[in-house]
């Protein structure tokens, strides 16, 4: 019987020191602030602005809400997006997706400045990431993730996407051995499965990526050793997919007919074979917006800098 990767527990101990972080900012004067936009009235994703709302006011970080109708234009989007880019209260701005379908979000993610791009979707951040330019958030110690004030390179003060990050950080909060391993990982998404698997590869992990065109996905999943799932498919991966022993981390969300949510993994079979199991809801998901908080508030450290020709006095 598996043991339990608790999400929720990492997520309050990452969101005190957040909440400690706020408070030193605002003494020298420095709202923190996150904008959040929402297009439109997706189920999974109000819940999520809803609960990045609430974990804002617990921090002390200011939220700035941007709610519009499924029905904007993408002249209507980018005008904002150009607006926030300048706006010096928003430190960050998380675009709930998805989009609408007539919309083209890269081109709206793109238009996002890189240094408020917090969830790091946009092609630069993405770009730093798979260079490896920006993994050393990847290999630091947990606690000691923003750089020092020295370290003004712009790939440094890159963003990591917060959902992917906050995989790897829950599994490093339980000790759970990467290097060497075999990482399994079910999407091939930019917002989770092509990061994560970036991730898994800085931490020396041996890494298969699979998605629906990946033949007898069953003869995959019982290599894992860790094995993370982000379809949005429910009950894809049953205990008999699952090798005895595996670490399994559901990242899939799915928004169920009676108001409640499950994960890709059908967790009453998976859980009698893994050796530890996030659940859905409570793994990665308080984990994810706990890191979106912690990307904000180092965005808002860059206003906190001294000039240039202080730094090396």
């Amino acid at each position: 019987m598996a043991d339990i990767l608790d999400g929720k527990a990492l997520a309050d101990r990452i969101k005190q020191r957040v909440k400690k972080e706020v408070v030193s900012l605002q003494k020298n004067g420095i709202d923190v602030g996150l904008g959040l936009l929402l297009v439109g009235d997706n189920p999974a994703s109000v819940q999520y602005f809803n609960t990045t709302l609430g974990a804002c006011r617990r921090v002390g970080i200011t939220a700035h809400e941007f709610r519009l109708p499924d029905t904007v234009s993408l002249n209507e989007l980018l005008n904002g997006i150009h607006a926030i880019n300048h706006d010096e209260r928003i430190h960050g701005l998380l675009m709930l997706m998805p989009l609408p379908a007539r919309i083209n979000a890269r081109r709206v993610i793109n238009t996002l400045v890189p240094e408020k791009d917090i969830d790091g979707l946009g092609s630069i951040s993405v770009g730093r990431l798979s260079a490896d330019e920006s993994t050393i958030q990847i290999i630091r110690q947990e606690g000691t993730n923003t750089p020092s004030r020295h370290a003004l390179t712009p790939a440094v003060w890159s963003f990591l996407p917060c959902t992917p990050f906050g995989v790897i950080r829950l599994l490093e909060h339980y000790k759970v051995p990467i290097r060497g391993r075999h990482a399994v990982i079910i999407g091939k998404s930019l917002a989770v499965g092509k990061p994560l698997a970036m991730m898994f590869l800085a931490k020396e992990a041996t890494v298969t990526i699979c998605h629906r065109e990946t033949r007898d996905l069953g003869s995959m999943t019982r290599q894992a050793d860790i094995l993370c799932s982000a379809t949005g498919k429910a009950g894809l991966i049953r205990g008999d997919m699952v090798k005895r022993g595996a670490v399994v981390v559901d990242v899939g969300i799915n928004m169920l007919q009676d108001g409640t949510m499950t994960g890709d993994v059908d967790f009453g079979s998976v859980i009698k074979k893994a050796s530890l199991i996030t659940p859905v809801p409570g793994g990665v998901g308080p984990v994810t917006v706990a890191m979106l908080l912690e990307n904000t508030v180092r965005s808002a450290k860059r206003s906190d800098m001294p000039p240039p020709s202080t730094m090396h006095k």
